[in-house]
């Protein structure tokens, strides 16, 4: 990271400036900030041409305070252990703000997937899930993974795979890991979660009038110029659905670069181009921009870094020009960058609250996946009969018959999806709400706010075990 300090260091600074507003005792607070549990491991892959190369992989348990811990998977060359262990306090402070009952854990293999074959990512991400069940670090109640940076449903299918051949309980082993594909125990809305939930999020925090009217915007987000760094999967429908409620995409940085249009461009033709051409860049009408990086400072309303952390620093946050950020990536804004926005009046809707989708749609699936039941296979024909019904009696009594489009659509019973993603939007409103309210109390920011409401809530955790009085 470009900053001096280390990822973790960062994380524990936001911590320590929270504490401050809680009175917790200090070994109470010392123990929801260490990391419980490290297992760094170092295993031999054998490339399709014959080679041997060593693979370095991690995965972390932040807190046990609720089990099972929790936490995605990333495959980057650049993953290391304090950066592992960051995400994984994150990941713990993330599901205690949402409200979702499990520890933080996160893991780390370090590969580029692009220098890697099919046959060669399977046998790494088999060996790796190997390596947890040997020593009793994934199952589903102990450590729950899920995809990160670099790794889909493709390498959670081998995990659940590998981690089914070895288990002696093999009843809840669909439970052993989310982010699945569906035809293998996932969950309809999974893919496109954390993407929704940022979405979610930034809408609620456009909805309160005062607010914007601090940052001299409306409320809503019909017409606001967005900026997203990243078109993976979080960034990818964090665009898509910001697009759909009203916003108007002028920015989008990926790896190779980013394109800039003031007048705005659609999100589709920008796939459709890169996957066309290779690259974002020489987009029709847009201005190329060398790095992606420099994307950020350019002028918008919101902000959506969903990249990889340390992205806007205190060299570049002076130049920064949205005025409301969402941070869809982990950390992408260091500690001394934090506070530079702050001081400039910049609302920043923190990580630790805003890409809570992911995790939120994981704890319906691992609850899916040990009930053995597809959510809305009870209900639903109950509730479309009912709903038929009850509009058939008012057509009678008022002798007007309904278009049969709208009767279909007034009739329709919840499926699993919708199920999904209106608990979803339930949970982000909810935590927005929360959140907003610690911040207006104890008149902070919404991160230190985001930090407050997670140490309270693992603080109760501990305090309920009888661990401290």
């Amino acid at each position: 990271m470009s900053n001096e300090v280390s990822f973790l260091e960062q994380v524990n600074q936001m911590f320590e400036k929270a504490a401050r507003y809680t009175d917790h005792p200090r070994g109470l607070l010392t123990q929801i900030k260490m990391c419980n549990g490290v297992y760094a491991m170092e295993f031999p892959l054998q490339r399709d041409d014959g080679t041997i190369e060593t693979i370095r992989a991690w995965r972390a348990e932040h807190s046990h305070h609720k089990l099972p811990t929790k936490g995605g998977i990333r495959y980057a060359s650049n993953v290391n252990e304090d950066e592992v262990k960051a995400l994984a306090t994150l990941m713990t402070y993330k599901c205690a703000i949402v409200d979702v009952p499990f520890g933080g854990a996160k893991g780390g293999v370090k590969v580029s997937t692009r220098e890697y074959s099919t046959s060669e990512l399977q046998r790494i991400t088999r060996r790796y899930t190997y390596e947890l069940t040997r020593k009793n670090f994934i199952g589903p109640g102990i450590d729950v993974p899920a995809p990160d940076y670099g790794t889909g449903a493709r390498e959670m299918s081998w995990i659940l795979d590998t981690y089914n051949s070895l288990t002696h309980e093999p009843l809840n082993a669909l439970a052993c890991v989310t982010g699945k594909p569906v035809g293998q125990g996932g969950i309809r809305g999974r893919k496109e979660a954390t993407g929704r939930g940022v979405f979610f999020g930034i809408r609620e925090a456009c909805s309160y009038e005062d607010d914007m009217a601090k940052l001299g915007l409306k409320t809503g987000l019909k017409g606001k110029r967005i900026i997203v760094q990243g078109l993976g999967n979080v960034g990818y429908h964090a665009a898509k659905f910001l697009e759909e409620g009203g916003c108007v995409i002028v920015g989008v940085g990926e790896y190779e670069g980013a394109i800039y249009k003031a007048d705005g461009m659609k999100l589709e033709d920008i796939v459709a181009h890169r996957a066309g051409s290779g690259s974002i860049l020489n987009f029709p009408g847009a201005t190329n921009i060398e790095t992606s990086k420099e994307v950020l400072t350019k002028d918008c309303d919101i902000l959506v870094p969903a990249a990889l952390e340390g992205q806007i620093t205190e060299q570049n946050a002076p130049d920064i020009k949205a005025r409301i950020i969402g941070e869809g990536a982990n950390g992408p804004i260091t500690a001394g960058a934090d506070q530079i926005l702050l001081d400039r009046g910049v609302l920043i809707i923190p990580d630790i609250y805003l890409n809570a989708g992911g995790v939120t749609v994981s704890y319906f699936e691992w609850l899916r996946n040990l009930s053995h039941v597809r959510f809305g296979r009870m209900n639903r024909r109950f509730e479309t009969t009912t709903q038929e019904n009850l509009l058939g009696a008012i057509e009678s009594l008022t002798g007007k018959h309904m278009e049969t489009d709208k009767r279909r659509a007034i009739i329709h019973g919840a499926t699993e999806e919708d199920l999904v993603n209106s608990g979803l939007e339930e949970t982000m409103v909810e935590a927005y709400t929360e959140t907003r309210r610690i911040a207006r109390e104890k008149d902070v920011d919404l991160r230190t706010a985001a930090f407050i409401n997670a140490i309270d809530k693992v603080a109760s955790a501990y305090v309920s075990m009888g661990i401290w009085p």
